[in-house]
């Protein structure tokens, strides 16, 4: 499971996402709805909608992001209005400080719903050849992007393509680091214990991940490979920080659902899948929970693993509906993590839902997050959030898998998709 026995170092890789390069189109003009659908504007507000609104509200719509700069940008296709645009984005660009008409436009090949057919139709086929990492709908370059670990895979994935019928020109194949599951060794002892800090199960170690409220069950949050078997539940017992230091189980695996074959975009033959690469386990005493609350070190990406205070959870990324699945948040949004090997690290998204291969594994993630942040073992399920303040931030997901310059996490609409409602502040 490359999880890494304790007082050992785990070594792990993961894809590296590189985002091409766009230019800016004419401004096209076509018919557009009058009228914002009630689902959009019940979802407008400060978060950006799903992109499945985006593409019912936004005829041509082929894809938004947030380009280097930070500035938000929109694929159309040829002969689509950008008016749309503007009023599908307005309020989410206004809660960013921004006016609807600072969207830029780029010229789109494909639209939107296109791009998920035949993510989801190549998903199926490249999984099917031996070394496949991933599988995404790009929205920064209107394209399916596929990974593959051996350069000799280009040819039988392309040749998969050819016979479902998808255009060469719509899929870019290139080579990338397979993406595994990280664990390793560190000792934090933390009572009231936050996220971000060590766990130990069965002579193994991951991150805490973040505490919520199932119900009435006061838990805890993390990856399900941090657990004695990866899907199911087999009442795993969690120390903190080592069992050799507090050998009384702090909490107990509760949650953990099976991965399974018969998922939509889960590809044939041996592969299982899920949603999200999450458990739960359950308090031995209540009183252990810090909920809310995330280790924080002085600063990002300067190696610290010194805890100096909390970050504080007053929000969670959406999860109201199917369309949130693979979160709210567009590529180019700055996130970060805390874990207890790299401690508090923090990059750009760079690919979001990304149907994502689990090295030596059957396993699918489907609709994942990649963010180029570093990560390392041990840090398998680390708390991702977002910073809205000092030191308030948005909760977004669980950590999985990843290597030095980047890393995978479950968004946390898949959690509450597989983990049931929970109460994360």
């Amino acid at each position: 499971m490359y999880r890494t026995p304790a007082f050992r170092t785990a070594l792990a890789a993961a894809a590296t996402i590189a985002i091409a390069a766009c230019q800016d189109a004419p401004a096209p003009t076509a018919v557009e709805p009058a009228v914002p659908s009630p689902a959009l504007q019940r979802s407008q507000g400060s978060e950006l909608p799903s992109a499945a609104e985006l593409d019912r509200q936004i005829p041509g719509f082929g894809g938004f992001f947030l380009d280097g700069s930070g500035a938000p940008t929109v694929y159309l296709t040829r002969g689509a209005s950008r008016a749309p645009v503007d009023r599908a984005l307005g309020r989410y660009l206004n809660g960013r400080g921004l006016t609807a008409s600072s969207a830029r436009v780029l010229q789109g090949r494909f639209g939107w719903a296109q791009l998920e057919r035949w993510q989801i139709a190549a998903t199926e086929s490249a999984f099917e050849v031996a070394g496949t990492v991933f599988v995404d709908n790009d929205e920064t370059i209107n394209r399916i992007r596929i990974g593959v670990e051996n350069p000799n895979a280009i040819g039988q994935v392309r040749a998969g393509l050819a016979r479902l019928g998808l255009p060469d020109d719509a899929v870019i194949i290139e080579r990338a680091e397979p993406v595994v599951q990280v664990a390793s060794l560190r000792t934090v002892v933390d009572r009231p214990v936050r996220a971000g800090v060590q766990i130990n199960f069965g002579g193994y170690l991951c991150s805490l991940g973040f505490n919520a409220t199932s119900g009435t069950q006061k838990s805890f949050v993390t990856a399900s490979h941090c657990t004695n078997t990866q899907g199911g539940v087999e009442d795993t017992p969690y120390y903190q920080p080592l069992s050799s230091v507090d050998t009384d189980a702090i909490a107990t695996e509760v949650d953990d659902p099976a991965y399974v074959k018969n998922l939509p975009g889960c590809p044939r033959g041996n592969r299982v899948c899920r949603y999200s690469d999450a458990a739960r386990a359950l308090y031995a005493d209540g009183n252990d929970q810090a909920l809310g609350l995330i280790a924080r070190t002085n600063a990002p990406n300067n190696n610290s693993l010194d805890i100096t205070g909390s970050f504080t959870i007053t929000s969670d990324d959406c999860s109201g509906s199917d369309d949130d699945i693979g979160g709210c948040l567009p590529s180019g949004t700055v996130v970060g993590k805390v874990g207890r090997t790299t401690g508090w690290t923090q990059g750009a998204i760079t690919n979001t839902c990304v149907n994502t291969g689990v090295s030596g594994t059957r396993i699918v993630q489907l609709c994942q997050t990649f963010v180029s942040a570093g990560v390392a073992g041990g840090d398998s399920g680390s708390d991702v959030f977002q910073i809205t303040g000092d030191p308030e931030v948005k909760l977004l997901g669980i950590l999985w898998g990843g290597s030095g310059s980047s890393f995978v996490f479950s968004p946390f609409a898949n959690v509450v998709k597989e983990l049931g409602a929970l109460t994360t502040h």
